[in-house]
């Protein structure tokens, strides 16, 4: 599974994340930075809850004095974990820690407000200005809870492991929410990608299939869709096997009738046109059944290490027959090392045929001016050895737009590769697809300043296990 920054598992994961926790801290910060939102009533009972701990104070100050005060004070913050403070009429503090940081509330008081109410992180301080039985005035100031805060407590610590639990929940319900959406998709597209390769068999997994939404609506369309293109493919493909069988009966008549046509009327040019014609539809129909099975192949082909260095000059050997009456000529480059460095894993007549087929492409189209250069090289890539055979030409080479094309059945090139060429747009594709079989890849790209390169990449294999001779 992708999981890339681009992917699109990580940005509704991402997003859906960012939700939750943006919507928790807006909300937090209503609470904190919002301190009319606290309801008159609930105001009015505040006040009165710190008049109740504050009269209890004064009179332990009156009573008892300072120090009782402070006893009070100490135990309420142990046990209600809420801080509070008790001042003189003259603002200094009587009781309780960290008394400073009321001063401005304090402050207020000593102006002549009776009371004062403010909202700092989600909790209610007041400040009220009491009287002790004594006759002495006094200033009694608490926190309460009042918001969020109140729920998590005072300690900063607690509040961050609060925080952290819920962050971890949130990630970990947004990560199934998006995993249950992303993964159907990426299955599907990995499907596709598969169907768009060739495997006409490929289908979207059944558990995808058989959900109850718009994913499960489009792994079942899907399935339709493919299940519908085999059917045509395998229907096609088999048009193409039945024609070219039935058409081989009337060849075969027809090139009887023609040898006894010459035994009859002797040598004729039209018997020498029609015999060209018939060798041509001969090699038509070879190649056409070829791709056929190519494309009908589902059976694993038999395979054998193949040394692509001993495999070619025989392949240029026969190619130089059609190359001198062009006038033209091969040259073959191959690696004088080991034979072994130059082993595929291949089935040899089909490999045969489609380096074949590339070569005597070069030499139709080539001017002959130039020699057909082959080069056999290995090489690395990406820890890999490969072989790599280069096959050029000096001929007119191919529109930048139609490279892709010419592996295609029966796409030719207008002006520079038709029918008066010889060729009908089956070799290449041919080649192709063997070398597809084989796990290598092809390729053609123009020469500068004329002619076309092609590039073949097929994995190399090791050498077969020698036998040992003492078993």
């Amino acid at each position: 599974m992708k999981l890339g920054v681009g992917s699109l598992f990580f940005k509704i994961f991402l997003w859906f994340w960012a939700t939750v926790i943006v919507t928790g801290v807006a909300l937090l910060f209503t609470f904190i930075l919002g301190p009319h939102s606290v309801p008159s009533q609930w105001r009015s009972t505040l006040s009165r809850t710190a008049a109740f701990s504050g009269t209890i104070a004064v009179a332990a100050a009156d009573h008892e004095g300072p120090a009782a005060a402070s006893a009070y004070v100490e135990r309420l913050e142990r046990e209600t974990h809420l801080r509070a403070c008790l001042f003189d009429s003259a603002g200094h503090p009587l009781a309780g820690a960290r008394c400073e940081t009321f001063s401005s509330m304090v402050s207020s008081v000593l102006a002549g407000q009776p009371s004062v109410f403010a909202m700092r992180y989600g909790m209610a301080r007041i400040a009220q200005r009491l009287h002790g039985s004594s006759g002495r005035d006094y200033i009694y100031v608490t926190d309460l809870p009042a918001g969020p805060r109140a729920a998590f407590g005072i300690d900063p610590l607690h509040i961050l492991s609060q925080w952290g639990v819920a962050l971890l929940v949130s990630g970990f319900i947004c990560y199934l929410l998006t995993l249950s959406i992303a993964t159907p998709i990426l299955r599907i597209r990995q499907a596709s990608q598969r169907l768009a390769a060739g495997d006409l068999s490929t289908r979207a997994a059944p558990r995808i299939e058989s959900r109850n939404d718009e994913l499960g609506d489009l792994a079942r369309d899907f399935n339709t869709m493919a299940a519908r293109l085999e059917q045509l493919v395998n229907q096609l493909r088999q048009l193409i096997t039945d024609v070219s069988h039935e058409l081989r009966s009337p060849l075969a008549r027809l090139t009887v009738a023609l040898d006894l046509g010459r035994e009859r009327k002797g040598s004729d040019p039209a018997f020498d046109q029609m015999e060209n014609d018939l060798a041509q539809l001969n090699n038509l129909i070879e190649r056409l059944l070829t791709l056929a099975r190519l494309g009908n192949s589902a059976a694993p082909l038999p395979m054998a290490s193949v040394n692509v260095a001993e495999l070619l000059p025989a392949i240029v050997r026969n190619a130089e027959f059609e190359a001198r009456s062009r006038h033209g000529s091969l040259r073959l480059h191959v690696p004088e090392s080991s034979p072994d460095t130059c082993l595929v894993r291949a089935n040899e007549p089909l490999l045969y045929s489609a380096l074949e087929n590339v070569i005597r492409n070069a030499v139709r189209y080539g001017t002959g001016e130039t020699p057909i250069e082959i080069d056999l090289e290995s090489e690395d890539r990406q820890g890999s050895p490969f072989l790599r055979l280069t096959v050029r030409d000096d001929g007119p080479g191919v529109p930048e737009a139609e490279l892709a094309k010419i592996f295609q059945p029966f796409h030719r090139v207008q002006n520079a590769r038709d029918r008066q060429s010889g060729g009908v747009g089956l070799g290449l594709a041919i080649a192709e697809r063997v070398i597809h079989l084989h796990g290598g890849s092809i390729c053609a790209r123009n020469r500068s300043p004329h002619g076309l390169e092609v590039e073949i990449l097929l994995p190399a294999a090791p050498p077969d296990p020698q036998p040992d001779p003492q078993a």
